[in-house]
């Protein structure tokens, strides 16, 4: 029994843990699991739950995709239950601050996006008198992120009067456990499912500082213990089915659908499903990656928002204590960006005249008190670590030696420590902005100061925190699932650069990184029509022409359009090094994509039948993330999640059952793919063809 006892400080805490309040059965079942027998396994809290929930669909994460998963849920008349860790609906629009709807503009133009995300922006120009109330040029439309949040949650209640659904909203909650049932034997890629999910809601002990009085490193390792503390009073919830219709015997395959909508995967890492995280190694279909070998520490950076306020005196700005910790980092980036006015205007959410006509260039914007700005800049409040001394998402080698695989052990997957510095280099940020005369990649003479700013800060700011800097970070990138074994696929389904990049893969790069197998079978997934001639042999490398669009998917169930927009990870630690560089390589990929799909392929996990991933956490390479991460993509995600779910609770399917057969004919699949269209969530751009060679326009 001794050698079952952790020897490592933190795995030992977790077995304490473990003994608190257990049975022997319980108990015995908690050592199973720790030495590897049974995995995952359900571990009871430590008093039993306060609260039982019963939904058809659980979603964990309240982003856009998460909040487009509801909707389209209680459209079809569905309960919901939706958890959120902050108190805010809509992730990029509210608590993470990006109030600022990145698109493309020829997707704009035409307004083709999902009927929730068309629904939202309207809002936004009823609210405003106007879609674009900031006056930012980064966009066209940037707003306050409390607005956000109001919005989106009328939106969520508007839907479920529509629909007959019923909302239920779990705010200041995080998902604990989940009671996962064994695998069938033999079948090593379903057959598990979720019975039920163990989520603890915190709210403030009495006589301490309201909600988002601290930042989120102070508060979220307390947000996952189940105990009391001095900060919070903790409710225990167990969300389980809703209880099948009596009047219908038959047996359900699936008794609800749990939908992994976090920023970070968070579900994907505590159910222990296969999926990648960081740069995958160079491949024929992941050409540009700057790695041979891929790197898991390497993830986009990520970036705590705030907002801060043009004045009409200069503020009196005291320097952080840490400041000079950080100030080596902080730039313009490039000669062209170099300006204040630029950088204030970029991402301005309220312009004191927004019928002013503006110059063209952005450095002559004019300035007027009282303008707010949201800051979001790379070589600004973007933090960006990558090695495994500071990486912020934990690998699964990680996961597992800190003890957060265990039962009970999960506390979030995240580095507690690299977010609060990540909340100082912001803070940093802000001090540079208003003070700073040093730029680290423009050298001296380039920056000046601008002290007639404020930093605003309070429960009624536009983020809503005492702090001042968004509720949670915004994050670029998470755990990706690696999707089913599929017919082109046998190691598991997944969205690859050469599926929707518009780079010129003739260049030397590629010819002299990738061997001439590898180079030969690039122009295979990139040959379009002209990959057959390629394969049998009548037509060389040199001759093959690659297509002009994305791979078009028999299972596509939504779209997206953006750059493959990278935020690097830094080659040193601490990122904020003197004289740290980006990953070398790592923006190689950087540039345009054609419009592209989202394949129901990559919102199945492994594993788990009654799981579904939406938002960044679908099956897609580093590559295909940069551009697959933006609001539209996300609600077309979540839209997708939340009608396949209702479809198959409906149909009494699985979603595998769905594109179990292609590339063969799937009824199901079509009629899915029906009602999405009919419900005006788009599968497919206008003119999607393979024999379609107008996709240059799409810029």
């Amino acid at each position: 029994m001794s050698k079952l006892i952790p020897q490592s400080p933190m795995k030992l805490r977790h077995y304490l843990f473990l003994l608190k309040g257990r049975s022997i059965f319980s108990l015995t079942l908690g050592i199973i699991s720790a030495i590897g027998s049974i995995s995952p396994v359900f571990a009871e809290p430590p008093r039993n739950p306060d609260n039982a929930e019963t939904c058809d669909i659980l979603v964990a994460g309240g982003g856009l995709a998460g909040a487009a998963t509801a909707y389209e849920g209680l459209r079809a008349g569905r309960t919901v239950c939706l958890t959120e860790i902050t108190d805010w609906v809509g992730g990029q629009i509210s608590s993470q601050g990006t109030s600022a709807l990145d698109e493309r503009e020829t997707q704009r133009s035409l307004l083709f996006y999902p009927r929730g995300y068309l629904e939202l922006r309207q809002r936004i120009k009823e609210h405003y008198g106007r879609l674009n109330p900031g006056g930012c040029w980064v966009s066209s439309s940037c707003f306050m992120p409390y607005d956000g949040h109001k919005i989106l949650f009328n939106i969520l209640q508007d839907a479920a009067r529509k629909g007959k659904g019923t909302l239920k909203w779990f705010p200041n909650t995080v998902i604990k456990e989940l009671a996962i049932t064994p695998a069938v034997a033999g079948n090593t890629v379903g057959g598990q499912q979720i019975k039920s999910a163990i989520a603890i809601q915190h709210k403030p002990a009495a006589n301490t500082p309201p909600i988002n009085t601290e930042t989120l490193s102070q508060t979220i390792e307390d947000a996952y213990r189940y105990e009391n503390s001095a900060r919070f009073n903790k409710t225990i919830i167990r969300f389980i089915p809703k209880p099948p219709n009596q009047s219908n015997s038959k047996p359900r395959p699936a008794d609800w659908y749990v939908v992994d909508a976090t920023e970070t995967g968070e579900l994907i890492g505590l159910a222990d499903v296969p999926y990648r995280l960081g740069i995958d190694p160079r491949s024929p279909v992941e050409p540009s990656s700057p790695s041979p070998t891929g790197d898991a520490y390497c993830t986009q950076g990520f970036t705590y928002t705030f907002a801060m306020q043009a004045t009409k005196e200069p503020q009196q700005h005291q320097v952080p204590s840490f400041y000079q910790q950080y100030a080596p980092y902080y730039s313009y980036e490039l000669q062209r960006l170099a300006s204040f006015p630029l950088v204030f205007t970029y991402r301005q959410i309220r312009s004191m005249r927004p019928d002013e006509k503006r110059p063209s260039d952005p450095k002559q914007f004019p300035i007027y008190p009282g303008d707010i700005s949201m800051q979001n800049w790379t070589w600004g409040n973007d933090y960006r670590p990558g090695n495994s001394q500071d990486n912020l998402i934990y690998t699964r080698d990680q996961l597992e030696a800190d003890g957060q695989l265990q039962p009970g052990g999960w506390m979030g997957g995240l580095r507690t420590e690299t977010l609060r510095k990540g909340e100082e280099n912001a803070k940093g940020y802000f001090y540079w902005l208003v003070t700073g005369t040093t730029d680290s990649q423009l050298g001296e003479g380039v920056k000046k100061p601008n002290p007639n700013n404020r930093f605003l800060s309070g429960l009624d700011s536009p983020m809503g925190t005492v702090h001042g800097l968004s509720k949670y970070p915004y994050m670029r990138e998470g755990r990706r699932i690696i999707g089913r074994p599929s017919f082109n696929q046998p190691q598991g389904f997944t969205v690859w650069e050469v599926d929707m990049s518009r780079t010129d893969f003739t260049a030397d790069f590629y010819r002299q990184n990738l061997s001439e197998e590898e180079y030969r079978n690039l122009w295979l997934a990139v040959g379009g029509l002209n990959a057959p001639a390629l394969a049998v042999g009548s037509q060389s490398v040199e001759d093959t022409k690659s297509r002009s669009r994305a791979t078009i998917y028999p299972d596509s169930v939504g779209i997206g359009h953006y750059a493959i927009d990278f935020h690097p990870c830094m080659t040193n630690s601490p990122p904020e090094a003197p004289g740290n560089i980006e990953r070398e390589g790592t923006r190689k990929a950087q540039g345009q994509a054609y419009p592209f799909q989202i394949p129901l392929r990559a919102m199945i996990p492994q594993k788990i039948d009654n799981m579904l991933v939406a938002g960044k956490s679908i099956a897609v390479s580093h590559t295909a993330a940069a551009a697959y991460r933006v609001h539209s993509f996300e609600w077309s995600a979540g839209a997708a999640a939340g009608v396949t779910a209702a479809f198959s609770l409906e149909k009494g399917i699985i979603p595998y059952e769905l594109v179990d057969e292609l590339p063969s004919r799937e009824p199901n699949l079509e009629v899915l793919q029906l009602r999405l269209q009919q419900n005006a969530n788009p599968i497919a751009f206008p003119g999607t063809s393979i024999f379609n060679s107008s996709w240059q326009n799409w810029k």
